[in-house]
């Protein structure tokens, strides 16, 4: 139980409608830790309760003391819009029953606005590193009596480009705060650690890249495009779910398949970074609400998205790295519930998925679709090159020695068409051959010719 963590009362009490009974291994690891004030560096398995883990020790220090006249007392960094949309609901939610307020700045929104949010001096801020680095520059926030900063997906945001923004809005932070790491991997977050965290201790419950055990996953052989759009059709038919997300490399290419789906009568939604903040949140609200049962998305939507109900993803185009199919994968089978993962995987893509098989420690269960086989079957033997077949290297010779005795001679029309008949006389003999009875034929002088000069 969650009381046995000693968290404030007013905390305690927004738990109970939000139906937490039991803690997750990682909230039972972290929150008593980010308690003692240190510095954490917490690694867990996405759909692991890692929001809950940092926001409820982050609530219970604000209410340990009043602070009226303060800045801005905790901020939260997170890779991308859904996201930080999803950790300032939560943070609501728990601090339904406080004076706490919350906020986000993000793209997308006016900075006339937003300006404005920063007036009202919110206790706790979940911002985008793109967006609140602007503010920084036009002097909007003020974060000396910062206590808490928390990096949400901190991996997420340095494959995204962030780690100069993240190093500038940590040195705008009171020095003395509290710094908490978070990532569903620990790779690549040396730099951050050392240059971030004080003294910090080291949370890992789960290994580097590594995908969660509660989905099942599946390839299906693919051929091409058209191919993909058939099995895409056909999966639908076969398989059970209440709702789907679909997993595209770019974002003409979400487009381009979420139009092909709607044409082919199917309700579906998309999101991808081109659209604009109200276009993606009406969206997620259409999923969510029921009003379609499947999203196609870039990797925008493969971390934090945490959608009730969502228990199967279909890898359309197979992820560019593992760390991102861990995160697309990761939508599905959330908080113990059992998930379905199917990835098309074409000639293109088998390199990548075995590698992925390696680095992951996983295997893939090849799925067939009655009907839809694939042209593709696999990667094909190839006999080891250097070597003739039938032909065996002896010991204790090289393989041009080898094969000297077994090379056939080519036999060539011209040398046999002549075979029984008497030779003619040469009229140059080949050298040595002058004792053989012929005599070389005399050299007969060239005569001058008429046109030339002479010397």
């Amino acid at each position: 139980m969650f009381d046995q963590f000693q968290l404030h009362d007013r905390l305690l009490k927004a738990l109970e409608p939000l139906g937490y009974c039991e803690p997750t291994d990682v909230q039972r690891e972290a929150i008593p830790a980010a308690m003692t004030g240190q510095d954490l560096k917490v690694s867990s398995e996405t759909g692991s309760g890692k929001t809950a883990a940092f926001l409820l020790p982050t609530l219970h220090k604000l209410l340990q003391k009043d602070a009226p006249k303060a800045g801005t007392r905790a901020l939260i960094l997170t890779p991308t819009r859904e996201l930080c949309r999803q950790v300032v609901k939560h943070c609501k939610q728990l601090a339904a029953f406080t004076h706490l307020e919350v906020n986000a700045i993000t793209g997308g929104h006016d900075f006339k606005y937003q300006r404005a949010i920063f007036r009202k001096n919110p206790e706790i801020l979940v911002a985008t590193p793109g967006r609140l680095k602007e503010h920084i520059e036009r002097g909007s926030p003020d974060f000396n009596d910062l206590e808490v900063l928390i990096l949400d997906e901190a991996d997420r945001m340095l494959d995204m480009g962030f780690m100069d923004e993240v190093m500038e809005i940590a040195a705008s932070c009171n020095p003395e705060r509290q710094t908490l790491l978070f990532s569903a991997t620990l790779d690549g977050q040396q730099y951050v650690g050392e240059s971030l965290l004080r003294d910090p201790q080291t949370i890992a419950l789960a290994k580097p890249r590594q995908a969660s055990g509660q989905v099942k996953q599946q390839i299906v052989l693919s051929d091409d495009e058209k191919h993909k759009n058939k099995l895409l059709l056909k999966l639908f038919e076969q398989v059970e779910y209440d709702k789907a997300i679909i997993f595209t490399n770019t974002k003409a290419q979400a487009n381009k398949l979420a139009g092909w789906l709607r044409y082919m009568k199917l309700e579906v939604g998309v999101l991808h970074g081109d659209m604009d903040q109200d276009a993606r949140n009406n969206e997620m609200n259409r999923l969510r609400r029921g009003r379609v049962k499947m999203l196609v998305a870039t990797d925008v939507a493969a971390r934090g998205l945490d959608i009730k109900g969502m228990d199967l993803v279909i890898n359309y185009d197979l992820a560019r790295s593992s760390e991102d199919f861990v995160h697309r994968v990761g939508r599905t089978g959330r908080a113990g519930e059992e998930g379905l993962a199917i990835s098309f995987i074409t000639h293109r893509d088998w390199d990548l998925m075995v590698r992925f098989e390696r680095e992951l420690q996983i295997r893939f269960e090849k799925r067939k679709v009655p009907g839809l086989e694939a042209k593709f079957k696999g990667p094909k033997k190839v006999k080891a090159s250097g070597k003739k077949a039938g032909v065996k290297k002896r010991s204790g010779e090289n393989s041009k020695e080898a094969g000297k005795g077994n090379e056939k001679v080519k036999k060539r029309h011209r040398d046999t068409k002549n075979i029984g008949k008497r030779r003619a006389p040469s009229a140059k003999p080949a050298a040595g051959k002058w004792g053989d009875g012929f005599a070389p034929a005399p050299i007969k002088k060239k005569p001058a010719r008429l046109d030339q000069d002479e010397d």
